[in-house]
């Protein structure tokens, strides 16, 4: 049904980029300094003496107001983000079938949100949060499909459109749709995420508004991974289980979901516009308006109580919703001296919880974690001569949802090449919302902890160093108090007891990568390596000591230029560690201390290329698994996929 939708948006995405395309040549030109239809790198007058533009003036930019330029070109990054999440995923471990989640093997101790976090971070990995959308500002249509085959039956495929219709206002529509069966029993994924967004700004630009409307689904089939009797045969690779759809999972009738809605805008007036450019001072009132609704859902048609214990029920159906209300008013004041001050009070409204009470002889669950608070939110940000310096912060004026953030960040530009920077984040915060309160029909996954956990503490120091001639390297050190995860219990008779824990010693968590390319002709390698030590813990965080990431690779320009290839060979390696497990009904990880994984390499062979503005992407992944062991596993009973051959584009239409 999903690919219904997306093959009618394609349609309507290609007839509306041929309608807008000639409405610009009667009628936009009589607004417009340049009509842009073509991705060139200088402009030009064609014969009718109408302006033609180049690439950089088709834009991005986030919640931020941090813009960048279109990139259409071909490079071993962009090899790297090609994939389901469409970043770089160095540091994530993705299990065997694609949109399945992903397991962390390094941590990021630095957190921005005051409030508690929604349920089911496993299922989050895809799911777009306001970060993660990008506005757009172009002086033509501009459409970009994206395709990559997955396992099995389905494929991956995300449209994009955005248009101009005149210098203040844009508006994108975007969908992102995947289904894959997968190789084992009952792990078919099937996802969809759509997103709209538009801004505007009137003709004197006093007044800015920037708003997206955003609707996901992921659903995930589960199965518990494979038996523990079958794990030997996996790893002895015996033939009779080279075909990997004959493996007993450890259930074959349970899935879960993740959906949400989310409205967003974020708005600003200009009070005062100085015309003296000595000063260029400027008062702006800004509001931010962001509603979002979801829930996260696990049915079972029958229980599975040798895996999770007992239930209260002959059918499973967990449900938990979150409705999440925010709304900020402050003012933004720039002065060319002073810099950019910004300042504004914001209120929350939370609504957590389940429909029912559950009742035990001498516990009671309760339904619902219900709040509304008063912050207020500050940041300043100032460039001088390569010199920068930028912090904020946020405090909740709660006795209930205590909660703190503060960041300061100060870079400097020693050389064209060289940029150094160094920060500090604190941040204090209430757990997760499913550590403090989680109900289901199995017994053993119940539990209520608001009153008894204290808030989480970190603080870090982050340094860094980027320049293309030398290195990139980032290192930051973590302190953690109160660290709060999900811990093995027991494991009796494949019954695994997971349960909330927090950690009433102190963490610290050192964390150094180093990123450097190597060129000599049209050979480079691009070497990403990254060192890991976590001190005072008895075993609560557990994290490979080092990652790697190293890619030898062949580029040149072939047929007169027409075309661009990039052939060559990745590996991904990792230490043995006690990797942490995946629980199905609750989509998230917990640490366990019984099972080491990992010390296993990684090769990829890639073809990429690319012509006019389609790039093509052909991956042997991981061809040296039958001839290096079958030891690879992206979690305890859960092998990592088997060697396969992947296509995937990416094509541009600017029109």
């Amino acid at each position: 049904m999903r690919f219904k939708y997306f093959i009618f948006f394609v349609f309507f995405s290609f007839w509306f980029g041929l309608f807008a395309q000639e409405k610009p040549i009667k009628e936009s030109l009589q607004n417009r300094d340049k009509l842009y239809v073509k991705d060139s790198s200088s402009v030009k007058r064609s014969k009718d003496s109408k302006k033609v533009a180049t690439i950089d003036l088709y834009l991005q930019f986030n919640t931020e107001r941090d813009s960048v330029i279109v990139d259409t070109t071909i490079s071993i990054k962009k090899d790297y983000k090609f994939n389901y999440l469409q970043k770089d995923n160095f540091g994530l471990m993705p299990f065997a079938n694609m949109g399945q989640t992903y397991n962390t093997l390094s941590f990021d101790a630095s957190q921005k949100s005051t409030v508690p976090v929604f349920a089911a971070r496993a299922r989050h990995f895809n799911y777009f949060e306001n970060e993660d959308i990008k506005y757009y500002e172009v002086p033509t249509p501009w459409t970009r499909l994206t395709y990559k085959t997955a396992f099995e039956q389905g494929q991956m495929l995300d449209a994009f459109f955005t248009i101009n219709p005149s210098k203040q206002f844009n508006f994108s529509i975007a969908y992102k749709g995947l289904r894959s069966l997968g190789n084992y029993q009952n792990v078919r994924t099937s996802s969809g995420n759509f997103r709209f967004t538009s801004n505007y700004k009137t003709k004197n630009g006093r007044y800015n508004a920037r708003w997206h409307i955003v609707m996901q689904d992921i659903l995930n089939q589960e199965n518990g991974g494979i038996s523990d009797s079958d794990v030997g045969s996996f790893v002895l690779g015996e033939e009779e289980f080279l075909d990997r759809s004959v493996f007993d999972p450890n259930f074959e009738n349970a899935e879960n979901v993740l959906r949400g809605k989310r409205f967003y805008i974020d708005q600003s007036y200009d009070i005062l516009r100085s015309k003296d450019s000595l000063s260029n001072n400027k008062l702006a009132i800004i509001n931010t308006v962001s509603f979002e609704d979801k829930y996260f859902q696990f049915y079972q048609t029958s229980p599975t109580t040798s895996f999770f214990g007992d239930s209260f029920t002959n059918d499973i159906n967990d449900k938990v919703t979150l409705e999440n209300f925010k709304a900020a008013l402050g003012l933004r004041y720039f002065n060319k001296t002073l810099g950019e001050l910004m300042f504004s009070v914001n209120y929350t409204d939370v609504n957590y919880g389940y429909d029912s009470v559950v009742l035990f002889p001498d516990e009671t669950i309760p339904n619902r974690i219900k709040s509304n608070l008063i912050g207020v939110e500050a940041s300043y940000s100032k460039n001088y001569k390569g010199f920068s310096i930028e912090g904020s912060g946020t405090l909740n004026l709660s006795d209930e949802f205590v909660g703190s953030y503060l960041k300061g960040v100060i870079s400097l530009k020693l050389f064209d090449d060289v940029r150094l920077s160094g920060g500090i984040s604190i941040n204090s915060r209430i757990a997760n919302y499913n550590h403090l309160l989680y109900q289901s029909d199995y017994i053993n996954y119940n539990w209520y902890n608001f009153n008894n956990f204290k808030n989480i503490n970190t603080q870090q120091l982050n340094f860094s160093v980027k320049s293309q001639k030398f290195f990139n390297a980032n290192l930051d050190i973590s302190n953690i108090d109160n660290y709060t995860y999900f811990n093995l219990e027991d494991s009796v008779n494949q019954v695994k007891v997971i349960a909330p824990k927090q950690y009433n010693k102190p963490l610290q968590y050192i964390r150094l990568k180093v990123q450097k390319e190597f060129r000599v002709g049209n050979l480079a390698i691009d070497n990403t390596i990254m060192y890991q030590n976590v001190v005072g813990d008895d075993n609560v965080l557990n994290v490979p000591t080092l990652i790697a990431r190293n890619t030898l690779y062949y580029s040149n320009q072939l047929f007169k230029k027409a075309m661009t290839l990039q052939t060559g060979v990745t590996f991904n390696y990792f230490t043995k560690y006690s990797m942490n497990g995946y629980d199905p009904l609750l989509a998230e990880f917990y640490t366990q201390n019984e099972t080491e994984l990992g010390g296993f390499p990684r090769f990829d062979f890639f073809i990429n290329a690319k012509v006019r503005q389609t790039r093509i992407f052909l991956k042997a992944e991981h061809f040296n698994s039958s001839f290096t062991g079958y030891d690879y596993f992206s979690a305890p009973n859960h092998p990592f996929r088997d060697f396969t051959i992947r296509f995937g584009l990416v094509w541009d239409f600017f029109l």
